[in-house]
This record gives C-alpha cells, sequence and structure tokens, in this order.
C-alpha cells in the first residue's frame, strides 16, 4: 500500500504543470463554485502552475519566488530566466519572470513574457490579469480591458480586476476605442 501510495504522489508531481490533467475539473470548478470555494480552487491551481517534476528547476523556482519576496529582483530575474531557459515550456517559469520585469519597469519585456506564458496556459488568470495592470500603466486602456475582461470569463471571482475592469468600461463608453 505505501508503495502505491509513493507511486501516485510521483505520478501527480511528474504532471505537475500547465498539461496537468487535474487543471481542466479545477477550471471548471472555478466557473461554479462559491466566492469561498474559488479562493481554494485558486489555490489549487497556482499550486500545480507552479509545481514542476524536474527537482532543480522547483529548486529554482522556490529561489525565485523567496528573492522576489525579499525584494531582490535581480537575483529573481536571473532565476526565472534560467527557469525559462532550463524548460520553455513552463508557462509558470514565464509568468514569474513577467512579474519580476514588470517590479522591474520594464513593461515591454513583460508582455513578452506573458504573450509566452499565455501561449502554454490561455487560461493563466494570473498573466491575464497581470496583463491587464501592465496596460494601465502604459495608458493602453483598451487592451486593458480585453485582458481583464478575459481573466474574468477564466475566473469570474476575481473581485478587484472585476471592479477595475467596471472602472475602465465607464471610462471608456462614450470614447473611441
Amino acid at each position: 500500500m505505501l508503495l502505491l501510495a509513493a507511486f501516485v504522489l510521483v505520478a501527480a508531481v511528474a504532471r505537475a504543470a500547465q498539461d496537468d490533467p487535474r487543471l481542466d475539473a479545477l477550471f471548471d470548478k472555478l466557473k461554479s463554485g462559491s466566492d469561498e470555494e474559488a479562493r481554494a480552487t485558486e489555490r489549487e491551481i497556482w499550486q500545480i502552475w507552479v509545481a514542476h517534476k524536474n527537482p532543480e528547476i522547483a529548486r529554482l523556482m522556490q529561489h525565485g519566488m523567496a528573492a522576489l519576496s525579499e525584494d531582490d529582483t535581480q537575483e529573481a530575474l536571473d532565476t526565472f530566466g534560467q527557469v525559462v531557459r532550463a524548460d520553455k515550456n513552463f508557462a509558470e517559469g514565464w509568468n514569474k519572470r513577467a512579474t519580476v520585469e514588470f517590479v522591474m519597469g520594464d513593461f515591454e519585456a513583460s508582455v513578452g513574457d506573458i504573450e509566452r506564458t499565455l501561449a502554454l496556459e490561455p487560461r493563466h488568470f494570473g498573466a491575464l490579469s497581470g496583463l491587464g495592470q501592465i496596460y494601465l500603466v502604459m495608458n493602453k486602456k483598451a487592451l486593458a480591458l480585453r485582458a481583464l475582461r478575459a481573466a474574468l470569463a477564466v475566473d469570474p471571482h476575481l473581485d478587484g480586476v472585476r471592479e477595475k475592469a467596471d472602472e475602465l468600461k465607464k471610462e471608456l463608453e462614450g470614447s473611441p476605442i
């Protein structure tokens, strides 16, 4: 029994990425659950996204996230750069690097990395809402609204995103888009 449990755990970790088969059901649950259920589902999705089957890449992800939380943006940028060079198909590596680039004010690079994230995981509500924030800073309000709406289509429980989208919609009404 212990051997079977170990095999199941290893198999789950080996699939832990944007192509993890658990994600489809979790995204369905996001759309139908309560706000409280949605928070738990969002956390599950993030845990899957951030996991990697390669222990070295998993270690780099943890190191990069720690550096980012300590405001060591250059270390975080360098580390997430190593992640995306090691696995060009790991959506969360690109998303984390995009976050650091945004914090550092390199909006064009951040948009490029978000586009890569979304090519790999089109349902990445974090990347979509981040793209909306970048476009807001760049004063590209119509693009910001489009990105925020796309995030809400995936996760309708993003209250802050909904408020900003509603605000932008009102602001843009009557303005040529």
